[in-house]
């Protein structure tokens, strides 16, 4: 739960500068400048080379004054031109990108589909899977011939849920009620992609499973468990967002769902060995 992490980073820096008295907590007017100014204050934390604090907010002083409105009215559209330029380019030429969206453009829409990034995110879920479960199907995690035997699945099925787990992060970005502003300059396929991820998520997913003659029923059950801890995410994060009260049986079922990979990993092993799964597994 990045996403979430990051809200509460943002909402504990707008308390302390509500206590200290710099903002005024009391006018709901002014909490789009309450969130920037925590947001730029969080960004002033993060490290930067040898630079301190004093260092950093010495050259907004000295450089800030220098860019006026008219300055950014005057770039913007340049930067916005090429930006978009550079944005058709990829998409004309790849069917995915490093957002990891790409996987439902029109060519591409029932394939599954993971990028590099989304692999190596998945990495360490893998290693901690193999030590915890491989003994459960009298595999040896320190067996080479056992890990990559069924790797290139098990990988596979992780790295597309990590994948589908960043795209829920971008969706925290949308507004509440999850389609983009008019004004936003969003592609008709990502639009696509919103509604089929509230939809039928792991369609894909389930299509190329079904092909290996593996999609049972309880691994059918573990993936709505997925889509049920992602809109849970969504729910606490705008909750956090909004300053709305957290209802603490969401954060508990959300903990209990989250681990739904892990499960779904587990009953893929039993399909692929052959075996029939454990009631309580």
């Amino acid at each position: 739960m990045e996403q979430l992490k990051e809200l509460e980073q943002v909402q504990n820096i707008m308390l302390m500068i509500q206590s200290t008295g710099a903002i005024d907590s009391s006018n709901n007017t002014n909490a789009d400048s309450n969130r920037f100014l925590a947001n730029f204050i969080l960004f002033m934390m993060q490290p930067c080379g040898e630079l301190d604090m004093n260092q950093k907010c010495k050259l907004i002083s000295n450089h800030f004054p220098k860019i006026s409105s008219a300055f950014n009215k005057e770039s913007s559209p340049q930067l916005c031109d090429k930006g978009n330029i550079g944005i058709e380019a990829s998409q004309s030429h790849h069917c995915d990108d490093d957002m990891s969206v790409g996987l439902l453009q029109t060519d591409c829409a029932d394939v599954a589909m993971v990028t590099l990034d989304s692999m190596q995110r998945a990495n360490s879920t893998l290693q901690d899977f193999c030590r915890s479960y491989f003994m459960f199907h009298e595999m040896d995690a320190n067996n080479a011939e056992s890990i990559f035997k069924y790797l290139p699945l098990l990988s596979f099925t992780e790295s597309y849920i990590y994948q589908l787990d960043t795209i829920n992060e971008k969706l925290l970005q949308l507004p509440s009620d999850g389609i983009p502003d008019s004004d936003m300059m969003t592609p008709d396929w990502i639009l696509r992609f919103i509604k089929s991820f509230k939809t039928d998520t792991f369609r894909p997913l389930a299509v190329l499973l079904e092909s290996y003659g593996i999609y049972t029923d309880r691994i059918r059950d573990e993936l709505k468990c997925g889509e049920e801890y992602w809109a849970l995410e969504r729910k606490l994060c705008s909750a956090l967002t909004n300053k709305q009260e957290i209802q603490m049986e969401d954060v508990m079922k959300a903990i209990h769902l989250k681990s739904f990979d892990y499960r779904v990993l587990n009953l893929l092993l039993y399909q692929l060995n052959g075996k029939d799964q454990c009631e309580d597994q």
